[in-house]
């Protein structure tokens, strides 16, 4: 008997004999949900850690599964909501008390950290609260506001209020496209989780191409500012 059968039985007693089918090769929507209310607790436990360092596609999916009813939403959201505030909370801190000295070891670092010091000169508490939807700033601006003169105090509370609207909205993304796709996934539900994975493979695909794009371009550039500065000596 395979895994998959064993699983099924597990969740779909056998019928009396009289009754008796063979086991399906697909397990439906509600065989899922009970796998996951049963090991879900490390679900809990990735969101924070993947949030700690950024994860909006990650939140976005485990909003749909709460659309699907596969994950408790409130814990689902203090998890993201903990785990953003205390992963700015923490490179708020690296850049206050090694930030120069990384930056001496990575000089690439000194435009994105440039950019967000003039966006909170500029615009102050509305930036700490909107900087993570900023793209190209996001993951440079906690470090840069560590840098600056901003009492720690203050990025604190902010960094928490900024942290909520962060997660309620990327979750309530995930929700509202569960919502607008439920009857496609009911239809289609013995295959629900082979889908996700497949969604969730794509997504996560996309970002590190994106990602290693990025970085590319980052490094060209760097080497065109170091042949002007050698050409200008």
């Amino acid at each position: 008997m395979t895994l998959r059968c064993v699983v099924e039985r597990r969740y779909h007693p056998p019928r009396p004999p009289f009754g008796t089918k063979p086991c399906r090769t697909g397990m439906d929507l509600h065989s899922l949900q009970q796998l996951i209310a049963e090991y879900g607790v490390w679900f809990y436990i990735i969101t924070f850690l993947w949030t700690f360092i950024e994860g909006e596609t990650f939140v976005i999916y485990a909003g749909v599964l709460i659309s699907q009813g596969l994950l408790d939403g409130p814990l689902l959201l203090a998890c993201a909501w903990l785990g953003s505030f205390c992963g700015d909370q923490t490179y708020f801190y690296t850049g206050r008390y090694f930030g120069p000295k990384l930056l001496r070891r990575f000089p690439r670092w000194q435009k994105p950290v440039d950019k967000a010091s003039g966006w909170l000169e500029k615009h102050d508490w509305k930036f700490i609260l909107s900087f993570r939807w900023i793209y190209g700033v996001r993951n440079f601006a906690s470090f840069a506001l560590g840098m600056s003169q901003l009492k720690g105090l203050r990025f604190l509370y902010l960094n928490f209020i900024a942290a909520g609207m962060w997660a309620i909205g990327f979750v309530g993304i995930g929700y509202a496209a569960g919502n607008l796709l439920r009857p496609v996934l009911e239809q289609f539900a013995s295959y629900f989780t082979v889908a996700m994975l497949g969604v969730f493979a794509v997504m996560f695909g996309m970002v590190f191409v994106v990602h290693k794009v990025q970085c590319i371009i980052a490094r060209r550039r760097a080497a065109a500012v170091g042949s002007a500065l050698d050409a200008a000596d």
